[in-house]
């Protein structure tokens, strides 16, 4: 093998040094093509380097080509970070590389922005520069966005403590509230979190987000994982929110809550406590479970409980009332197990009686033929186990004979040979714009040939949420779900 190796090694330098000046192109007619002609790696965290994005270079003409010199146009002070073939650029400059014909090589680059006092993002631009041998200069943009954070590690909130929305709060290690002691998230606050740190509430939450100005948590890896896929609609990107068995009359209203290892956890609790009010907010793409609820007094409405590894709503015991709420579990990662609604009242040999469990003008879908489950405890049948559906659009199979638990109901199954309706739509075809799996968006917004459209309860509508989750009235024959359609 080492005889092989340096064989390799000699006719590697003996092909080299047999390439003579006809072999390389002198012709400014021999550009050098890029993969993109601008990396933009967004908003990142100023003072902290981005991950390695990469650039590749081509050669198309039938001779090599020489590159003698490539330098950042800002050369040293450039925020930007270059490799040019495995070489670094030393004080933002290098030289004397080559791309043999029809071949390419690759560039990487990263980021590390510098802290500046301000709440926006600052912009930092500069230019990559390439001078071939004939003369010819290319340059390939590079953009980026610098946010200031004010950065927490460790943090326990003693007193009780507004955050407020100048600029995001980076959470190195979880944030824990003590008990007794009360934090308000102001709106448009912002919580971006380390890999598995997590929100841990031993007193009291308020999150006081607005339509305009929503409260955020999200994880703090602000770049791409790879092309279009930002970490940002990734999942297990932090810890979530943790309600602790002392927590209670937490607020929870305008929040955006994603991309972590669960959601919103509520520990167990005195049900007949308020534990906590979920309004208007969003809780999407977890890992986990996005909703997990155990044995405590939760109420919810206008709500978007969506993509969980988990289960989007996971319920054992505790009395529950979900309003006007979108459970839609359309998860695309390997490893998730859930549905979009499980709840019993038991959990393995812990009893955990369902006092009351009640969902009105509710979506429970997904790409699963049932996503809706309920166990009862057949060791002790006395214990409660007390559920309602009313004018939910439910995938699961339809019952044979009526089920008064289920009231004025309808399945989200396809029933075009039952009912002759060619307009039939299910699962994510509820939606509109339909699921872009290429780039991880989804929308929950209701299309117009939804059954969901026009069958909520106006009653309920009216006592609850007459405007749905983004401020749209609700029509007078309103739709299931959190979100309102256009149609008349």
């Amino acid at each position: 093998m080492r005889h092989l190796c340096l064989c390799f090694t000699f006719l590697t330098c003996l092909l080299a040094a047999c390439m003579g000046d006809d072999d390389y192109t002198l012709s400014p007619s021999h550009t050098l093509r890029f993969s993109t002609d601008t990396v933009a790696f967004d908003t990142i965290i100023s003072g902290v380097a981005t991950h390695t994005y990469s650039v590749t270079v081509y050669n198309k003409a039938d001779k090599a080509i020489r590159i003698p010199q490539v330098w950042l146009e800002r050369g040293a002070a450039s925020p930007f970070k270059v490799n040019v073939d495995g070489t670094p650029l030393t004080e933002g400059r290098g030289g004397d590389f080559e791309i043999a014909a029809r071949d390419s090589l690759i560039v990487f680059l990263m980021a590390n922005l510098p802290e500046q006092d301000s709440d926006e993002p600052v912009d930092e631009e500069d230019k990559l520069v390439f001078s071939t041998e004939a003369g010819v200069v290319q340059s390939v943009t590079l953009t980026a966005s610098g946010q200031a954070v004010l950065t927490l590690t460790a943090q326990r909130i003693t007193e009780n403590t507004l955050f407020n929305a100048h600029r995001p709060y980076r959470i190195l290690d979880s944030l824990v509230v003590e008990q007794g002691q009360t934090l308000t998230l102001a709106a448009g606050t912002r919580l971006y979190f380390h890999p598995q740190a997590e929100l841990i509430v031993h007193g009291t939450l308020q999150i006081l987000g607005s339509l305009q100005e929503p409260v955020v948590l999200r994880g703090d890896r602000m770049g791409y994982m790879f092309n279009n896929q930002p970490y940002d609609r990734i999942p297990g990107q932090w810890g979530g929110v943790r309600l602790t068995a002392t927590s209670y009359n937490n607020y929870i209203n305008y929040a955006d809550i994603h991309s972590g290892n669960y959601g919103v956890r509520v520990d167990s609790g005195d049900v007949t406590q308020n534990k906590l009010i979920l309004e208007n907010s969003v809780i999407h793409n977890t890992s986990g479970h996005g909703l997990d609820i155990r044995m405590a007094n939760v109420y919810a409405g206008n709500c978007q409980l969506t993509n969980a590894g988990g289960d989007c709503v996971h319920v054992r015991g505790g009395d529950v009332t979900l309003v006007h709420s979108t459970l839609a579990r359309f998860y695309v990662f390997t490893g998730g197990s859930g549905v979009a609604l499980d709840f019993a009242n038991f959990d393995g040999p812990v009893r955990l009686p369902i006092q009351s469990l009640q969902l009105a003008n509710c979506i429970i879908t997904g790409y699963q033929g049932d996503e809706l489950m309920g166990n009862q405890n057949k060791e002790f049948p006395e214990d409660a186990f007390n559920y309602a559906f009313f004018n939910c659009l439910l995938n699961t199979p339809k019952t044979e004979e009526p089920d008064p638990r289920l009231v004025d109901c309808l399945w989200d199954i396809d029933d075009k040979a039952e009912t002759g309706n060619d307009s039939t739509v299910v699962r994510d075809g509820n939606f509109l714009p339909q699921p872009d799996l290429d780039r991880l968006l989804f929308s929950f917004t209701l299309s117009p040939h939804s059954k969901a459209v026009g069958h909520a309860n106006p009653d309920i509508t009216a006592l609850t949420y007459p405007a749905d989750r983004l401020g749209k009235q609700r029509k007078t024959a309103p739709d299931i779900g959190c979100y309102e359609t256009s149609q008349p």
